[in-house]
């Protein structure tokens, strides 16, 4: 199979993903307040987002079972794809404003056929990727999945004055649909047994997958607390609403998308431990100069110039570090080890938002991203420590990174 129908496909299937998430963590709050809805039901819309949390509980069945004919990942993948296309079908039919209970039990319904969609993909892309195509794989992952977003939480929130609630969930439904095509022509080829010990806290147990699942954990929790209060800071410094709009969801998209297929395309070149070291350092580099802003805060170019590198390099870091994730899942549980490592990338995350708000409240703007910037280049050093000493032994697990280790 050529590489680019790889990336068609696996480019596809994650902005399936992107469509239900996007709309109902972004788009579906601002409608659920025009209609009249209270800020502590439109809170409770955070539970919808729990199947992404969780789905390490079922990850382990996705690898075992399939049905006949259809191959391993797509006999969950197409299932998916389909449910989740009538559950948004179904929710053009309950605005908030008419059942509002009814509405959030089919969205969670259709964030779980999303997340189990997820955990197949991820063993998809896993078992379909050469080593040498995993940079740039990764690279349109991460595209893929925020053109998803983009579309529902963005795109469609613009036009719904427009076409409606009805014919917005329409139109995201026959996107699903649209996207579910090129896997139902792809023939998947066989793929190897589940491993032994397919559960997710048996993975963990695996030699040298705990000191890993760390690394990721306390990396990210440290990339995280930087950039979780951006947002309030541009606010801070001054910038109006549609300015932050445009800066955010234009320039920073843009350059996140650009920035998760230059990662990934420099990943494939650098060697992933290459790649990292430098993309965590720049990442430093651009939260280290949002302290120099908040000291002297007279320069608004320089600073969309900052926010837009700082969206750049979080989508190089983003690809490098998910290329390294797929070199950790074993032969056969892939769809399983991955789930395991993107939900502790998931908690770190939900962390940090936490905890930086907190911070930033306490400290200032100044110390608060001087401590960031210092944090993000300690979570740097002890990948520096193992890749010098002959790299993480989970990253040794899959057979084909095995055979032509990147990084030797």
């Amino acid at each position: 199979m050529r590489t680019s129908h790889k990336l068609l496909l696996i480019g596809t299937l994650y902005a399936s993903e992107g469509l239900p998430f996007g709309f109902f963590t972004q788009a579906l709050p601002v409608l659920l307040r025009e209609a009249g809805s209270s800020l502590t039901e439109i809170g409770l819309t955070s539970l919808l987002a729990l199947p992404w949390a969780l789905k390490f509980l079922w990850a382990p069945l996705v690898d075992r079972f399939q049905l006949p004919g259809l191959g391993r990942r797509r006999s969950w993948i197409i299932p998916m794809q389909l449910c989740t296309a009538a559950v948004l079908a179904a929710c053009a039919f309950y605005r908030p404003d008419d059942n509002l209970r009814v509405l959030m039990i089919v969205a969670a319904f259709c964030n779980l056929f999303a997340a189990t969609l997820d955990v197949a993909t991820d063993g998809l892309a896993v078992s379909l990727l050469k080593p040498s195509e995993r940079g740039i794989g990764n690279g349109v992952q991460v595209a893929g999945y925020r053109v998803g977003m983009v579309i529902s939480g963005g795109a469609l929130l613009i036009v719904f004055s427009t076409i409606g609630w009805t014919a917005s969930f329409l139109v995201m439904s026959g996107l699903i649909l649209l996207f579910t095509v090129p896997v139902l022509l792809f023939r998947e080829p066989p793929s190897a047994r589940p491993a032994r010990g397919g559960w997710s806290w048996q993975y963990a147990a695996v030699a040298g997958v705990l000191p890993w699942l760390l690394v990721v954990f306390f990396y990210k929790l440290s990339e995280a607390v930087g950039a979780g209060m951006v947002k309030p800071f541009l606010v801070d410094f001054g910038l109006s609403m549609a300015e932050i709009g445009w800066l955010v969801g234009t320039l920073g998209f843009g350059a996140s998308l650009v920035g998760a297929l230059l990662g990934g395309w420099l990943t494939a070149r650098l060697g992933y431990y290459r790649a990292i070291i430098l993309f965590g350092t720049l990442q430093a580099l651009a939260i280290a100069t949002f302290a120099m802003l908040a000291a002297a805060p007279d320069g608004r170019l320089l600073l969309y110039a900052v926010a837009t590198f700082e969206s750049l390099v979080s989508g190089m870091a983003t690809a490098a570090v998910f290329t390294m994730m797929m070199d950790a899942c074993r032969p056969g549980s892939e769809g399983n080890d991955y789930t395991v490592q993107a939900c502790v990338f998931v908690i770190a995350t939900g962390i940090a938002v936490g905890v930086s708000g907190f911070l930033a409240d306490h400290v200032g703007w100044v110390l608060y991203f001087s401590i960031s910037a210092i944090t993000a280049l300690l979570a740097i050093l002890p990948i520096y420590l193992v890749w010098k000493r002959g790299g993480f032994r989970a990253l040794r697990l899959n057979q084909d990174s095995a055979k032509t280790a990147i990084d030797s």
